[in-house]
């Protein structure tokens, strides 16, 4: 699938537009290495790392490739947020 589809389709950008302007600003990673297009291919067990709107960095795990551009729930389903799973619960510290 191509990264700008599944950002637009897992609902990480507001609009098809964005999803590939965010993917051709070189400035989110898949897998570690930069990618600068559009079309670069996205498959289940990429990380993918960018800077979200608002400055918030994300790292996301691909679980799986959505088939649509469902609601936020059926999105949220097709990628693990690996920086909230990392992160200690709030109150806890080390």
């Amino acid at each position: 699938m191509r990264l700008d589809r599944f950002l637009w389709w897992a609902r990480l950008a507001r609009t098809r537009t964005a999803a590939q302007a965010l993917a051709e600003e070189g400035r989110l990673r898949l897998d570690g290495r930069l990618v600068d297009r559009a079309h670069a291919p996205v498959r289940s067990g990429n990380i993918l790392t960018f800077v979200a709107p608002g400055g918030r960095v994300r790292v996301l795990r691909v679980e799986a490739l959505p088939a649509r551009r469902g609601p936020p729930a059926e999105a949220q389903g097709c990628y693990l947020d690996l920086q909230a799973a990392n992160s200690p619960p709030e109150g806890e510290l080390d």
